[in-house]
């Protein structure tokens, strides 16, 4: 803890964060302690702008998860977070999670590398809209879908069996009546190449990375860790559990986030 306080210290700490972040928020993860007891086969971009099924069958899913990604509410770790940014401490916030709760823990500018939840986009004009109006016109159109989960996945959504999804009807652009999708990356689709450098950029500035909470698995995120690798900066990695970057860090703490996170911005406060 005191080795992570004194990185921290040096001022410029661009963090990487991932689902472990917002596990203390009842928002589970993909492969860590909460994914491992609720296996998720998340959505690709390929099936859902082919498979109208599948398509219907993930809005129906999404629509009664976004209810506990509208009311989950930022844990320790994200106001940690934001804290050490007010005070100096983070240069840049790179985060693969699609919940928006760093900016609700006070986090700004926060990039989000994947998008977020609370908008969506038309694939045919570009239009970007936000998802609480979408919400309101889903559950128009849907007077009598009444299905009610708590059982919400990493992607926000939840379990419904194929028959309870059957019947639920999904609306379009009301720009030009063009297909909806959350204005976040699905498996199957690239980050934008403009994102991705931005990212690179401010761990070329950075004095240090610091993981929190994601087992570097996917190479969307890896791919920074490698290159503060390559640059010869300090690498801190804080998850439980192992992660695929384990090798490549200088420090590992395997500890509750927010638990950790507290204790930092506590011991550096001014």
């Amino acid at each position: 803890m005191r080795a992570l306080s004194q990185l921290f210290a040096r001022g410029d700490v661009v963090i990487l964060s991932g689902a472990g972040l917002s596990t203390e928020s009842g928002i589970p993860d993909y492969r860590g302690p909460t994914g491992m007891r609720r296996p998720a086969t998340p959505m690709t971009y390929q099936t859902f702008t082919r498979d109208g099924v599948a398509r219907r069958r993930y809005w129906a899913r999404s629509h009664l998860g976004w209810h506990n990604i509208a009311r989950a509410a930022p844990n320790a770790g994200h106001q940690a977070v934001g804290r050490l940014q007010r005070q100096g401490y983070v240069g840049g916030i790179i985060t693969q999670n699609v919940d928006g709760l760093h900016q609700a823990g006070g986090a700004d500018p926060v990039v989000e590398l994947h998008g977020g939840l609370d908008r969506v986009v038309c694939l045919d004009c570009g239009d970007l809209s936000g998802r609480a109006d979408l919400h309101e016109r889903l559950a128009g159109a849907n007077p009598a879908f009444d299905h009610t989960s708590d059982a919400i996945k990493p992607d926000g959504d939840v379990d419904l069996t194929d028959e309870q999804a059957a019947g639920f009807a999904i609306v379009d652009c009301v720009r030009c009546g063009g297909m909806l999708k959350p204005d976040v990356v699905f498996f199957g689709e690239s980050v934008p190449a403009p994102r991705v450098q931005a990212c690179f950029q401010l761990v070329e500035k950075a004095s240090a990375l610091v993981v929190l909470g994601s087992s570097l698995t996917v190479m969307s995120g890896r791919r920074f860790v490698v290159r503060a690798a390559k640059l010869g900066l300090p690498i801190a990695i804080v998850n439980q559990g192992a992660t695929k970057s384990d090798g490549l860090a200088t420090l590992l703490l395997d500890a509750p986030l927010g638990t950790v996170l507290s204790a930092v911005a506590w011991s550096l406060r001014g």
